[in-house]
């Protein structure tokens, strides 16, 4: 049976009996038949091509099997197979072919007395075998032509790896070469950066142009190679282009992706489940400051040497580094009464701390939003009592004892700059703000509106208290920023004197008819206007309603 699948294997398979003719002493009838069932795995296996990085998918438990012969004119000729796991790790060896030392034509007594075993001992042979997860580089010494067989096996899970094998060890390198010292040096460590260095390859100083550096930031382990890497992330839930060192093209990206070209370095921060991942490249240097980490946090740091031209590249000995914690933010005293303004930084995300010691058991807390968006903790002796996220004007009333430790934490929840008045004061204190309405909305009337007048109305309150009322033109694409970009904390002082429209006061006791309206006339027809109304209290604070635009109409 196996001689009938010797002759009728596939054409391809007939090169390596040439390749035998060639390499291997024709062994005499006797022989023939062992020759042919210890070759049976080879010709079940793919040719591992000369001077080419071979990609390889195996499947779990299943061995895979690749061969290549050395012929008469590579005899004395070194060899080298690199193998590069871009997973798990996987057991892979090399075994050889070659005729039995001595006598190559056994007599028939001597095949009578050799078990088939020992045959097979005799003519194929175990050189080389690894198991692990690193990138491991085989180098041969052949003495006479041979047939090779490579196997790899996967027995955690369904995997990929790539192998490179060349029989012309010198006219150079697929990889770039990594210096005698291929560790990552952390010269400095800070709370937000961590800054590195290493040295140089000697494929940088041969290859300028073609060679460069790329720097892989992760929170979760080291990577032994740039597949490796590549191939965590897409498991994160994400599509990576195929190298690094290709990816960096802004129609590559994914929505995850983040972009970043600065002083000519290149980045890509993305977005996974366990964290964010950075590559970057910087060309030839070899000094880097990682920037915006976060504090107290776990890194781990891999540069690979990649060449631009065959995509091939080298690990550099990975290291890890932890930055600094975060030193406990500035607290500022609240004082009874006084106004506090903070201005806090979207981009830095930081807590803005205030305390404030109880002199009385009530306590009144309040927040006037002036921009952005702003969340609020307050705890008392530690214990949270307050928690949220702030809308327009906010009160707090909180009941506790005396000299009791207050701690308000205030916090952008956008990346643009937020800002907002505090105030902390007993519960008898003067109000800072006037008694607020139901709702600080102004309402326009559709039916009401001229070609040079709009009518509008706001709700008041059962304080007597003074309203004023200013306008501004605008255009159709102002709307959005004039909305957006409003203090609503400043008050009238702000506004020109030309957009002062009038001031009045009114009250009602009964809450149901606090209301009042304002025809604006004198206004150009199909024009946009951005109405406000300013309530001011006893304290002379004021307190902004929320702006309306309306349009005029543009025919009567």
């Amino acid at each position: 049976l196996k001689m009938y699948w010797f002759w009728l294997y596939i054409p391809l398979r007939l090169l390596v009996v040439t390749c035998l003719c060639h390499c291997i002493k024709a062994p005499t009838t006797s022989s023939q038949q062992s020759f042919k069932t210890d070759l049976f795995n080879f010709y079940h296996s793919l040719i591992l091509a000369d001077g080419k990085e071979t990609t390889i998918h195996l499947l779990k438990d299943i061995p895979k099997r690749y061969y290549f012969a050395l012929e008469e004119g590579r005899v004395l000729a070194p060899f080298s197979i690199t193998v590069t796991p871009c997973d798990v790790p996987i057991e892979w060896s090399i075994l050889v072919y070659k005729p039995p030392p001595g006598k190559a034509t056994p007599s028939d007594h001597d095949t009578q007395e050799v078990s088939k075993s020992q045959k097979a001992s005799s003519m194929v042979s175990t050189i080389f075998n690894y198991r692990g997860n690193s990138v491991e580089t085989y180098m041969g010494m052949p003495s006479h032509s041979a047939l090779y067989l490579l196997e790899f096996l996967s027995t955690e899970r369904d995997t990929h790896i790539t192998v490179y094998l060349t029989t012309d060890t010198t006219s150079g390198h697929l990889y770039p070469e990594l210096p005698m010292d291929p560790r990552i040096d952390v010269l400095g460590i800070g709370h937000t950066t961590v800054t590195l260095a290493w040295k140089h390859s000697p494929s940088v100083l041969q290859h300028r142009e073609s060679i460069q550096y790329c720097l892989l930031v992760n929170e979760k382990h080291n990577y032994k190679s740039l597949c490796a890497a590549e191939t965590a992330i897409r498991s994160s839930g994400m599509k990576l282009p195929p190298t690094l060192a290709l990816s960096l093209s802004p129609y590559l990206l994914e929505p995850q992706q983040v972009m970043i070209l600065s002083n000519s370095e290149l980045s890509i921060i993305n977005k996974v489940s366990s964290g964010e991942v950075r590559q970057v490249c910087m060309g030839t240097k070899n000094t880097y400051t990682v920037p915006n980490l976060s504090p107290s946090t776990q890194y781990y740091f891999d540069v690979f040497i990649v060449n631009l031209l065959t995509n091939a590249s080298a690990a550099y000995t990975g290291t890890f580094a932890r930055t600094l914690e975060e030193p406990e933010p500035k607290v500022t005293e609240l004082k009874d009464g006084k106004v506090i303004h903070v201005v806090l930084d979207g981009k830095k995300q930081k807590f803005y701390s205030l305390q404030y010691q109880a002199r009385h058991k009530k306590i009144h807390f309040t927040f006037q939003l002036c921009r952005g968006q702003i969340r609020v903790h307050i705890t008392r002796n530690g214990k949270t009592v307050a928690s949220e996220n702030l809308s327009g004007l906010r009160y707090f009333s909180l009941k506790g004892k005396l000299l009791d430790t207050y701690l308000v934490q205030l916090r952008s929840t956008e990346e643009s700059n937020s800002s907002v008045k505090v105030q902390a004061a007993p519960h008898f204190h003067k109000p800072l703000f006037p008694l607020l309405p139901e709702s600080l909305k102004i309402k326009s009337f559709s039916k009401l509106r001229t070609c040079r007048s709009v009518t509008i109305a706001w709700l008041g309150t059962q304080e007597e208290s003074k309203y004023c009322v200013y306008r501004k033109r605008i255009e159709e694409d102002q709307i959005w920023r004039e909305l957006q970009s409003a203090d609503r904390c400043s008050g009238p002082e702000s506004r020109h004197k030309s957009e002062k429209v009038l001031c009045k006061y009114f009250y009602d006791l009964n809450l149901q008819r606090a209301v009042t309206t304002e025809t604006i006339k004198g206004l150009e027809a199909g024009t946009l206007y951005l109405f406000d109304v300013y309530l001011f209290g006893p304290s002379g604070i004021p307190v902004r309603y929320h702006s309306k635009v309306v349009k005029t109409r543009k025919k009567c």
